[in-house]
């Protein structure tokens, strides 16, 4: 990802709530001795820019936390694991409200299959061929107390 930005100092790293925001500041912690500087993190919610939530279900929103201005930056959204696609296009929908990025990327731990969008990441950890009756968890020990990557069936 480093080498893919010009100016580590115009990186910003949004994650997407829940599990994409712990994953936004692990890789932060990570990447500011390979750059001798912080790199900016933060979160952005695209919950009320979803065009599933009957499908999905609510949950409370997080509050968005940009750490700061995104016109002309490097934006990378953070999520854990990629599906649909909708979290993703929902996550664009939102970032327009904050601002012009220079170039939006995507992150995604665990990319499933089965878009509904034509949408891919640009870095990603790892694929694992699901079915759709198959679920992937990720969890992290800060969160779930345990720290893995689980298919459930």
């Amino acid at each position: 990802m480093l080498e893919s930005v010009a100016d580590s100092h115009q990186l910003i790293l949004l994650g997407i709530p829940t599990r994409g925001v712990a994953l936004a500041r692990v890789l932060a912690t990570t990447l500011e001795p390979l750059c001798g500087h912080p790199i900016a993190c933060g979160s952005l919610d695209p919950t009320f820019h979803r065009d599933d939530l009957e499908r999905v279900g609510t949950r409370l929103p997080i509050p968005t936390d940009l750490p700061a201005d995104l016109d002309g930056r490097e934006v990378v959204l953070v999520d854990d694991v990629i599906f649909t696609g909708r979290t993703v296009r929902a996550a664009l929908e939102a970032l327009q409200a904050w601002g012009r990025p220079r170039r939006v990327r995507l992150l995604a731990m665990v990319d499933r299959g089965h878009r509904e969008l034509p949408i891919q990441p640009d870095f990603c950890g790892r694929v694992v061929p699901t079915s759709r009756q198959e679920l992937i968890a990720l969890c992290l020990q800060s969160i779930d107390g345990e720290e893995g990557v689980f298919l459930l069936r």
